[in-house]
């Protein structure tokens, strides 16, 4: 698990161009994002030194990169657009103490093992959740590249509506500049993917920009950017202040926890080496505690540049200290090279960048495969959007734990043939009234038996004694992959025996788990009940005895 491992003499000028592909990405890119998120783009190059060495040293993966994402960005600005005014110092220091708050986070989540948290966001959350930051971003995009001011933090339908209304004022030059990038990201991604065209797009609008004298023509351009290295810092805020920026950081925290652990193990798995997630969740939080001390925002995994390293070849952390480099001697002597960069250009690159994020392909999946997992996606998209990011993971979370009970409360119950085999599902519609032998009925459940299933068992297995096509004298319960019991599950159960002891059928157990025996003792639910090894045993013995 050590990021530098593959770097030998014949990879190293591999890896040395990945770096430099990878900067070539990653600075247009974070330049953008950062004018999403609200902040200067000292923000977002920044975010590719400290924080990616440090990341790159720490964590287990030897591929995935770490920086400020769209979805990132959209977070900051819609968490604290309501906190502080974009671009002001106080919008600034609590983006700097969102970031320590996340990184925190992270290292807590790792302290304490917490990366299973990271499944509640189940793919279809994950898409409708991603899909509304990146609708939202796009509609900025959209404006910049026309030329129309619009309120880049306030809703999406007030983004909309300004959007609509300065259709009108749209500047020619602007949109010549927007569509001839587009046409050059597009057709240069099919015909040359090795080529970092978004580091073409901005040279050649800058050029253009600079020998054209659009400027005076109404376009607009990046601005004066401070030059200088990072330097550490540390964000002054009320203690108030702090407990507002929380969860906001929790959802950072569980986006880039469940794409960032999801990203790392399936380039894991394709090249195979292993990863330790709890070692990656403390990679994030020193790669976010480092953004916020150094005037970066948080830091997610990037798969867009994950991707492109792999396709690239490179197989080691090493392009992300290069591009660490690159970006420290640009922030150093080359910002004047990155004033005249017309926005136009840069809201381009951000929105073809952005576009896959919106999830089409995968929404169509999702209805092909699972209507309800579609429907799920569908709200968390909506909800994003229109009611905010925050109350929109918050739905997620719910909805997983609907879709979650939804799947839990209608598990496998059925009735065993002789050989094991099941015969029927008890909650077909309409069941067969088949028993395993005569006067034996053998009931599975695959499942814990708890609050979200106890009366559906329970319900089930007197609707398959009474229907019985003859009448049961014993049930066996095959507890073979019962592997825990709650209180609520246990009340249910005990209904149930009292049922079965009413209507003369004897209840006994077979194929138990030694730790769900002990639970049953503990819950008070086994009593004389006979324990059989095997199903088979428990038919021999029972239709013996009669």
């Amino acid at each position: 698990m050590r990021p530098f491992a593959g770097v030998t003499a014949r990879t190293l000028p591999r890896e040395l161009l990945g770096g430099v592909t990878l900067l070539a990405i990653a600075v247009p890119l974070n330049i953008g994002y950062s004018q999403i998120a609200g902040l200067p783009p000292t923000a977002g190059l920044y975010a590719l030194v400290v924080p990616a060495v440090l990341y790159a040293v720490v964590v287990s993966s030897r591929q995935v990169v770490a920086s400020p994402d769209a979805a990132a960005a959209a977070l900051v600005a819609s968490s604290i657009g309501g906190l502080a005014v974009a671009g002001s110092a106080d919008y600034l220091t609590m983006a700097l103490a969102q970031a320590i708050i996340s990184g925190v986070l992270f290292v807590l989540a790792a302290v304490f093992k917490l990366g299973f948290l990271a499944s509640f966001l189940s793919k279809p959350i994950l898409v409708g959740f991603v899909g509304g930051l990146a609708l939202d971003i796009l509609v900025s995009q959209v404006a910049k590249m026309l030329g129309v001011p619009i309120e880049s933090g306030g809703e999406f339908v007030e983004k909309v509506g300004g959007l609509i209304t300065g259709l009108g004022s749209t500047n020619p030059w602007s949109l010549a500049i927007s569509l001839a990038s587009i046409a050059v990201l597009v057709a240069g991604r099919q015909l040359l993917p090795v080529v970092p065209w978004a580091l073409v797009v901005l040279v050649a609008a800058t050029v253009l920009m600079v020998a054209s004298d659009l400027d005076a023509a109404g376009v607009s351009v990046l601005g004066a950017i401070e030059a200088g290295p990072p330097t550490l810092t540390w964000p002054v805020l009320p203690w108030s202040t702090w407990l507002q920026l929380v969860p906001s950081a929790i959802a950072l925290t569980l986006v880039t926890m469940a794409e960032g652990l999801l990203v790392a193990r399936s380039y894991a798995e394709k090249r195979g080496y292993t990863t330790d997630p709890n070692r990656d969740l403390f990679a994030f939080g020193v790669a976010n505690v480092a953004a916020g001390a150094s005037g970066g925002f948080a830091v997610g995994s990037s798969t867009s540049r994950t991707a492109a390293l792999d396709q690239a070849g490179s197989r080691t952390q090493l392009p992300s200290v290069v591009a660490a480099v690159g970006t420290l001697l640009l922030l150093v002597f080359g910002t004047a090279l990155l004033e005249d960069i017309p926005s136009p250009a840069i809201g381009a690159i951000v929105g073809v960048a952005v576009l896959p994020l919106l999830g089409v392909r995968e929404f169509r999946e999702l209805w092909r495969a699972d209507r309800f997992e579609f429907a799920v996606g569908a709200a968390c998209f909506l909800a994003t959007l229109f009611i905010g990011a925050i109350p929109g993971i918050l739905i997620s979370f719910v909805l997983a734990l609907v879709n979650l009970a939804k799947r839990a409360s209608t598990p496998p119950i059925d009735v065993l043939a002789a050989d094991d085999n099941p015969a029927h599902s008890l909650l077909d519609r309409a069941p067969a009234g088949a028993l395993t032998a005569p006067g034996v009925l053998v009931v599975r459940l695959a499942a814990p038996l708890f609050f979200a299933n106890g009366s559906v068992f329970a319900d089930a297995v007197k609707a398959a004694v009474t229907g019985a096509e003859e009448p049961v004298r014993d049930l066996v319960l095959d507890l073979e992959a019962v592997t825990d019991i709650d209180v609520t599950g246990a009340e249910a159960f005990t209904s149930l025996r009292s049922w079965l002891g009413e209507h003369g059928v004897a209840l006994s157990f077979s194929r138990a788990r030694p730790e769900t025996l002990a639970r049953l003792k503990r819950l008070g639910l086994l009593g004389g009940e006979t324990v059989y090894d095997t199903n088979r045993a428990a038919i021999a013995m029972l239709s013996a005895r009669s």
